[in-house]
């Protein structure tokens, strides 16, 4: 129930204390995972404290046993195990703590956190963070590579040594972490978080070496994969050895199978690089030296053609051909206007052949009235009628006689 209560009239803290310890204890006991640390034993005490933690989200909760529930599972249970407990909340008024009393405890077995994680990878697989158009490309030469790895760990050497021998002018920006443990998780996502948001950083690399399912796990854990798929940095795991396959090695844009991969896969060799280099030159020094020669031999082909070779042949041959086409032309125009020229003085003869003038000089004359009439016949006329006789020569009046 609600407690009603004001500024005038507050409830003090033991009785706030002991209504919070009566509603905890109402609740039954449950069953609770965590890691295990801090755990206490002290030589002749009949209790156990140990903390309870979750890596994923940095909570803790204190736990007390009796020896005989913690000796059942002492064999194989240590600091960093992972543990399944069922206890029962209880409320240490004087203090105002919260904590679980342990009722039995069992550990969690390798092939149970191997089944959760497949249950986990089946989840995450089905929301598309492990979807390869996700996945974002390397840059082919980053100048700088955010590493997350444990301090002066064998990982970070081998990604520096050989990132650094491949190309020594690469730059690193190193986050130190805790890669094993219950601070594994929280440190880890810290750093990844740190370095996307650095806009100098090109690529990151999340490095750390061999070792037991167990000590991988934080690499498998649900809210590092989910920050890796959040990055807008391209993201590289090199966890473990190539047998290892944490969850993080889905969900990278690049899984390297060790540290030393992870250095090869990032940078690129500037040997191999000039190499490349030295070899395209040659190729295109080949490709260049094939084209020109292939342009002289085609070059000298059609410089061979006898059209380019006398190019001047055939103007003469045209010229020699014009020649006598212009010389035909002419004969024929010659012989055409001859021709014409008879044709013209035999009609010329025909025509003055058959002219009144020709009559006339032959010593005819042309009889014409007054009006111009041509009289062809005796009757035409009368007497004393004066008629205009014209003779090759000119005209000249006469006179009928009556």
């Amino acid at each position: 129930m609600a407690v009603n209560t004001s500024a005038e009239t507050p409830l003090p803290v033991g009785e706030i204390s002991r209504l919070i310890g009566g509603w905890i204890d109402r609740l039954g006991a449950v069953w609770v995972e965590g890691q295990i640390t801090q755990l206490s034993r002290r030589p002749g005490a009949g209790v156990v404290f140990l903390t309870l933690r979750d890596p994923s989200y940095d909570v803790s909760v204190s736990v007390t046993c009796y020896r005989q529930v913690f000796d059942a599972v002492a064999d194989v249970v240590s600091e960093g195990a992972r543990v399944v407990v069922l206890a029962k909340p209880e409320w240490y008024a004087p203090r105002g703590q919260l904590s679980l009393r342990a009722a039995e405890m069992r550990p969690v077995g390798v092939g149970e956190l191997l089944a959760r994680l497949e249950q986990l990878k089946k989840s995450l697989a089905a929301e598309g963070l492990f979807a390869p158009e996700r996945k974002k490309p390397l840059p082919f030469l980053p100048q700088l590579v955010g590493l997350v790895c444990g301090r002066a760990s064998a990982a970070e050497r081998d990604v520096l040594e050989n990132a650094r021998h491949r190309w020594p002018a690469v730059r690193f920006e190193v986050r130190n972490v805790a890669v094993q443990g219950v601070h594994a998780v929280p440190q880890v996502v810290q750093a990844v978080k740190e370095l996307d948001a650095l806009d100098g950083v090109d690529v990151i690399v999340v490095a750390r070496g061999g070792g037991s399912v167990e000590d991988l796990l934080p690499f498998s854990d649900e809210q590092l994969v989910r920050t890796v798929a959040e990055c807008r940095t391209p993201v590289v795991s090199a966890i473990g050895h190539e047998p290892d396959n944490p969850l993080l090695d889905h969900v990278a844009d690049v899984r390297a199978s060790t540290p030393t991969d992870a250095a090869k896969k990032v940078v690129p060799d500037v040997g191999e690089e000039f190499e490349r280099v030295r070899l395209l030159r040659d190729r295109a020094r080949r490709c260049v030296e094939a084209f020109i020669e292939r342009e002289e031999r085609g070059l000298a082909h059609a410089l061979a053609r006898p059209s380019i070779e006398d190019p001047h042949r055939m103007i003469d041959e045209r010229a020699d051909q014009v020649a006598a086409f212009l010389d035909r032309g002419r004969r024929t125009l010659g012989h055409l206007l001859d021709r014409a020229d008879s044709e013209l003085t035999h009609t010329h003869a025909r025509v003055v052949g058959l002219s009144p003038a020709a009559t006339l000089m032959r010593g005819y004359a042309v009889l014409q009235k007054a009006d111009g009439h041509v009289v062809r016949d005796p009757g035409e006329v009368t007497g004393d009628e004066v008629l205009r006789a014209r003779v090759a020569e000119g005209e000249f009046v006469v006179r009928v006689d009556a």
